[in-house]
């Protein structure tokens, strides 16, 4: 197999410094006036969170903690798993929106 040195690769020039990108839907064109949210900050209301994991006090009487958030129920279910093991002796609850989709009692003494 034969190649040849002359072959010539394109250089790509690059700013000294990166620019800075708003990326958006490209839907609505009113979009590009909209100030874009910081880095850091959550931007989805609550209500567009409905999954959430809840550790509760020892006598199962309240919300001690809530331990997770999420929109989507495979990453609440995952958070759901890992409280299991995290706290085997308490009560955990993963819930969507106002019912509960699982629940952990904890083994019994």
């Amino acid at each position: 197999m034969r190649t040849s040195s002359n072959v010539r690769y394109p250089t790509l020039a690059f700013p000294a410094r990166p620019a800075s990108w708003i990326l958006g839907s490209g839907d609505n064109p009113d979009d590009a006036s909209s100030k874009a949210a910081p880095f850091g900050r959550a931007s989805a209301a609550r209500e567009d969170l409905p999954y959430r994991v809840e550790l509760w006090d020892e006598a199962k009487q309240s919300v001690e903690q809530v331990l997770a958030v999420t929109a989507n129920g495979s990453i609440g279910y995952a958070a759901f798993y890992a409280a299991t093991r995290e706290y085997p002796n308490r009560y955990i609850t993963l819930r969507h929106k106002n019912g509960i989709v699982s629940r952990w009692n904890g083994p019994r003494h």
